[in-house]
């Protein structure tokens, strides 16, 4: 593996190995990702031999230097660089934060980078291309195994939700000391802050290849009842004839697998901002099936309106971890209209469902439903009418179900409502010419054109106004 260290990096290595550091050591994600050709864009270093005051001296004259974290020696050097003394830790309390960190200079890589979470993170790279490895962390990166640096894992029960982000990254197993290591910290669920829990689901629905491996990584590490609107869907029947892949849970894990390939594959690139709803909106799309999933009078499983009532369970799964609002209400719209098919897409269909879905809009839903159908055993059964199979014959279901999905985008492309929900054309200025004034009438009215314009009785400006006289709603502001 060739590691590309740019020139400024190099530099900072340099002047603090000229000017006594015993040790200068590239660590963490940079040297983990480059081992698995993954490009990265942050550089942390990690100095031996020399104090904080005279790194900062060293390197004050050269960069812009920024103290970001004294109290853990920890110095941002340019934009893209952070500068740290190893550190000893103590716990001495519960949570994220019980323990006390100590910056040391004299003591020994192996002991600093025990403190590391896992032993893939717990590499260092020289100048020179050698690397410190103390934990056998190459070898784990071959091994394509997820395991604890020691059980000082334990201090710190964010690393858990750390492991089940980079299982959903790397695709990585995890062995059974690093599992039982997260299961004697579940207890401390409870005292990791709401904002760093999001941080970690953010970074498994942005940067997982393989989110279904983060999501049986909790279920095998039993913190899967952390997160009860997930742990419900366990064993939560359905219809075997829709879903011969098993149980809501099962179902999910495929969606969300099959919902990383498409964000993926989809072109134009979705932004990371497109891809987290899509992913969220995934993990969370059946969260009502276990309340509402009974036997009809016929004895067949039905799971009646979980779409709307998942839609306000979901909501509130994401209000819980303080996600934006953005992001919560983008996702119980897009569970509630999940259930939601177009087998004729007139305009005044699109125009509803764009309405309806905002601040969502129909690309991200088209890509939910595709994921959907291919989460469940027989998506086949989730084509369109409308299309002439006919003529796909002989074409792998993946393509029928993305057909379906380019149908439905096409046809909301075409008057300008796959990314947007639809504005209305008339406005209060509009009115005011003909005899309104603004209050309670005048939003009366504007309410009853949207709607009909909604309805695509009209689709322009003027052709409102038009509508508005032709209609008879003037008439009592006349009187």
């Amino acid at each position: 593996m060739a590691f590309h260290v740019p020139q400024h990096v190099l530099r900072i290595i340099d002047l603090l190995e000229q000017n006594g550091a015993t040790d200068v050591l590239l660590v963490g994600g940079f040297v983990r990702d480059a081992l698995l050709n993954i490009r990265s864009k942050d550089y942390d270093i990690e100095v031996y031999g020399l104090s904080y005051s005279q790194i900062r001296q060293i390197l004050s004259p050269f960069f812009r230097v920024d103290v970001v974290g004294r109290s853990f020696g920890v110095l941002k050097v340019g934009h893209d660089v952070d500068v740290a003394l190893p550190r000893r830790e103590t716990k001495n309390g519960v949570g994220h934060k019980g323990f006390n960190v100590e910056s040391v200079s004299n003591i020994a890589p192996q002991e600093a980078f025990a403190r590391r979470d896992f032993t893939i993170n717990a590499i260092g790279m020289r100048r020179d291309g050698s690397f410190c490895d103390p934990y056998d962390g190459i070898g784990d990166l071959k091994r394509k195994i997820l395991k604890a640096t020691s059980p000082a894992f334990k201090d710190d029960p964010l690393r858990v939700l750390r492991g089940m982000q980079f299982s959903a990254r790397f695709g990585f197993s995890t062995d059974s000391q690093t599992l039982q290591y997260c299961r004697e910290v579940l207890s401390e669920y409870p005292t990791l802050s709401e904002e760093r829990v999001y941080e970690e689901w953010k970074k498994w629905a942005i940067k997982g290849k393989y989110p279904d491996i983060g999501l049986n990584f909790l279920y095998d590490c039993g913190w899967i009842t952390a997160f009860p609107e997930l742990s419900a869907l366990i064993n939560c029947p359905q219809n075997p004839d829709w879903h011969p892949e098993g149980d809501v849970w099962n179902h999910t894990l495929a969606v969300c697998a099959q919902a990383a390939r498409i964000t993926r594959e989809f072109k134009p690139s979705l932004t990371d901002e497109e891809k987290l709803y899509v992913m969220f909106a995934s993990l969370t799309h059946d969260v009502g099936k276990p309340a509402t999933t009974q036997l009809d009078e016929h004895g067949v499983l039905r799971s009646f309106k979980h779409d709307k009532l998942g839609a306000s369970i979901a909501r509130a799964f994401f209000e819980k971890m303080k996600a934006p609002t953005q992001v919560s209400q983008t996702i119980e719209k897009l569970v509630s209209e999940h259930m939601t098919d177009i087998e004729a897409p007139s305009v005044r269909v699109i125009q509803r469902l764009a309405n309806r879905l905002a601040p969502a809009n129909i690309k991200l839903w088209a890509l939910l439903r595709q994921a959907d159908a291919m989460g469940c055993g027989s998506p086949e059964r989730h084509l369109c009418k409308e299309i002439d199979l006919g003529a796909l014959s002989g074409k792998p279901i993946a393509e029928k179900i993305k057909f379906q999905t380019d149908f439905w985008l096409e046809a909301a492309e075409r008057i300008q409502l796959k990314e947007s929900a639809p504005r209305p054309l008339v406005n209060g200025r509009d009115l005011i010419p003909l005899g309104v004034k603004p209050g309670p009438q005048m939003g009366k009215i504007l309410k009853q054109a949207f709607e009909a314009q909604l309805d695509d009785y009209f689709c322009t400006k003027e052709d409102g106004v038009e509508y508005i006289r032709r209609a008879g709603w003037l008439d009592c502001v006349r009187q």
